[in-house]
């Protein structure tokens, strides 16, 4: 690139994007719209409607948001459609449930673009107004899931479930999103901790919904699809480990079941349990090929990572500081 293009690329604008994902949210997109556009006037405006059954659409269009319609139901179906449908320099997603400060998207964007980073976190933190704002069932569930992916893959964030994120367009057009539903927020954070991308997480206030609108979440069926995806990513992501464990649980199983067969054998000269014999082999063989699986999967998994890392590598990052 030359100088003259270069410092034609520094006097461009930065593009912020705000991309909004709904389903039945006609009580509260509005307000979400009009805090967007107070806190980023710069920013474009995107409201992806999930298949809603009320006038969410319609609202949000007469608040001046672009709409774009998402047939297939699932919040991970309506993220692959923002990353791939808006162009941006930097994303700003939040649930249009009003539940989220966006008046603090300014400092999240500011974070991301300060400290040259590919995802910034909003860590929910409870306004105290209502006991159920951030139920402590949700809160044990989020720091149980949180935790158990900063045990598999790393990582220091508290808060692996916030619906409010900022990401980079290298994030964005890098990420391949598998996910179908609420399981989608696990697979970001665990996209940007697989290809080490810069991440942070700040404090934002969380609040209760507007009087009349309800969650959309499911406790137990939601949390038993984000434990799955989490089991999911840890075979596709981490294939040696996974089935190194399996290969040592089975050759253990092989060996305590052989020994009393070598003990006799070497005292008798005979295997008169020869069903046993049979099923200790057997089991050592699974070892065996279970361990192979892991380093065929492992080599695997490397040339997609490398794919993807290239793929990030040819977005450009974000360059200039945020517009005021």
């Amino acid at each position: 690139m030359t100088d003259i293009d270069q410092h034609a690329a520094a006097r461009t604008p930065m593009r912020i994007a705000a991309v909004i994902p709904c389903y039945n949210e006609g009580l509260s997109i509005a307000q979400v719209v009009a805090q967007f556009k107070a806190a980023l006037p710069e920013a474009e405006v995107h409201v992806f409607d999930n298949n809603s059954t009320d006038d969410t659409a319609a609202i949000a269009r007469a608040s001046g948001a672009f709409v774009t319609h998402v047939a297939a139901p699932g919040k991970g179906n309506v993220v692959r459609r923002m990353f791939a449908d808006v162009e941006a320099d930097v994303y700003v997603t939040v649930d249009g449930d009003a539940t989220y400060d966006v008046a603090s998207a300014r400092r999240l964007v500011d974070a991301l673009v300060a400290g040259n980073l590919d995802m910034v976190v909003g860590c929910r933190v409870d306004d105290g107004q209502n006991a159920l704002t951030y139920r402590a069932g949700h809160r044990f569930g989020n720091r149980l899931l949180t935790g158990a992916v900063a045990k598999l893959f790393g990582g220091g964030l508290t808060d692996m479930l916030s619906g409010y994120r900022v990401f980079s367009r290298r994030y964005a057009k890098s990420f391949p999103a598998l996910s179908h539903g609420f399981e989608i927020e696990t697979e970001l954070t665990v996209h940007a901790l697989e290809l080490r991308m810069p991440y942070a997480e700040l404090d934002t206030a969380y609040s209760t919904r507007p009087e009349g609108s309800h969650s959309k979440l499911s406790t137990y069926r939601d949390g038993w699809r984000i434990l799955k995806t989490i089991c999911k990513l840890f075979i596709s992501e981490r294939p040696l480990q996974f089935f190194s464990i399996i290969a040592a649980l089975l050759a253990a199983g092989a060996i305590a079941l052989a020994f009393p067969l070598l003990l006799t054998y070497m005292h008798t000269g005979l295997v008169p349990r020869l069903p046993t014999a049979v099923l200790a082999t057997g089991a050592m063989l699974a070892a065996m090929l279970s361990m192979v699986c892991g380093v065929v999967m492992h080599a695997i998994r490397l040339g997609r990572r490398e794919a993807k890392r290239l793929r990030y590598l040819a977005t450009p990052g974000v360059r200039h500081s945020a517009p005021r």
